[in-house]
């Protein structure tokens, strides 16, 4: 069935959908300004269903971020604190490994794990604690620290950021998280995160991680001070980087939340821009294997709606999530694995447990098996 579109700019785009032929920036831009959002939405969700059928992916999964002292002072973040804040905390090795027991059970399958840029924290700190929680969840798989994080501890360090890549790798580190991307743009990261990588230097660390054998994921902050052709150059840019290396495994539109940060005078985003986002990255990222709506930024309504607009993954379980709610975000810090169930079910969809890297997981009880 082909529809019929408010917007007579997106019949071009549409076939070469339809061909499977690569979008261009001139069609993300058209993509972004049509007022025809449910014509995009189906667009996106054909390619959506033409990758994944009905299916939409979910993990059990826990949120570990050991520190929140940071030497980076960017405008878009509510999380990070100086290190003589008394608000700000830094968990010793045994809070890492305390938090990731608690309420932890062999359902969890994967440690998500971010913090701040600490100024003592030393690259063998983050070793001692990745040993120590391999040792302790031999099952578990370790996705840990950012992109940024990686830089920040290369420079420390004095080693090159494959040294550093190596080391946490030989520590138990199997992947890493899509973070600290941004806004490539350098216009944008002048006035939002000066004191971070670059956007070239944030995909040379994710180029060398994918050299490695790592795989990771990616992110765009979006609804801030960028602009619609910022965005697009973005998308574009991973494009262009998963044809390089094929190492990212999952996409993550991120909404900015304002609160609690020197940009709160920033509208919050829609729930018409959150799909919008989910459904144009579908589209432009025809070499990303999973879209995902992440139901603690958009709330787990929206997050259904987004599974007919080009996501196919709705995050998991989280638990203790700190960096969007410090920044205002009043979604629940977790879901049990039942809610996911119902959320993804009530959407229409199917859904299927999987481990980081999207291996089904069958489960009896508390025991799982990922089948290969």
């Amino acid at each position: 069935m082909t529809p019929v579109f408010e917007d007579t700019r997106l019949e071009p785009v549409l076939r070469k959908v339809n061909e499977g032929q690569r979008l261009s920036f001139e069609d993300g831009i058209t993509l972004y300004r049509s007022p025809d959002l449910l014509g995009v939405g189906w667009m996106s969700n054909a390619v959506r269903e033409r990758l994944h059928g009905n299916t939409t992916y979910f993990n059990v999964n826990r949120h570990i971020n050991p520190t929140d002292v940071c030497v980076a002072s960017c405008r878009l973040c509510a999380f990070g604190k100086r290190a003589k804040d008394p608000k700000a905390y830094t968990m010793s090795l045994e809070q890492v490994w305390e938090t990731a027991g608690r309420g932890w059970s062999e359902a969890v399958t994967e440690f998500h794990i971010v913090g701040g840029l600490h100024p003592e924290l030393t690259l063998d700190w983050y070793c001692e604690m990745l040993r120590g929680l391999k040792q302790r969840f031999p099952q578990v798989h370790l996705k840990a620290f950012t992109m940024v994080e990686i830089g920040y501890l290369a420079q420390r360090t004095k080693l090159s950021v494959r040294e550093t890549l190596e080391r946490l790798r030989e520590a138990g580190m199997d992947s890493l998280p899509g973070g600290g991307a941004e806004i490539f743009s350098e216009r944008v990261r002048r006035i939002i995160c000066d004191h971070k990588i670059t956007g070239e230097q944030w995909l040379e660390v994710a180029r060398t991680a994918h050299r490695l054998g790592l795989h990771s994921n990616c992110t765009m902050l979006y609804g801030h001070i960028e602009t619609e052709e910022d965005r697009v150059d973005h998308l574009l840019k991973l494009r262009a980087l998963q044809d390089e290396t094929g190492g990212f495994v999952t996409f993550i539109p991120l909404a900015f939340h304002p609160d609690n940060t020197p940009l709160q005078h920033v509208p919050k985003t829609t729930g018409f821009a959150d799909i919008r986002e989910v459904a144009v990255a579908r589209l432009l990222l025809d070499n990303i294997p999973h879209i995902k709506a992440y139901w603690i930024m958009m709330t787990p309504k929206i997050a259904q709606i987004a599974q007919r607009f080009g996501a196919d993954d709705i995050d998991g379980t989280v638990v203790e999530e700190k960096i969007y709610h410090d920044a205002g975000a009043t979604t629940s810090q977790n879901l049990r694995r039942s809610e996911l169930l119902r959320l993804i079910r009530e959407a229409g969809r199917e859904p299927v447990e999987r481990d980081t890297l999207y291996r089904a997981v069958q489960r009896s009880e508390n025991v799982f098996t990922v089948l290969v």
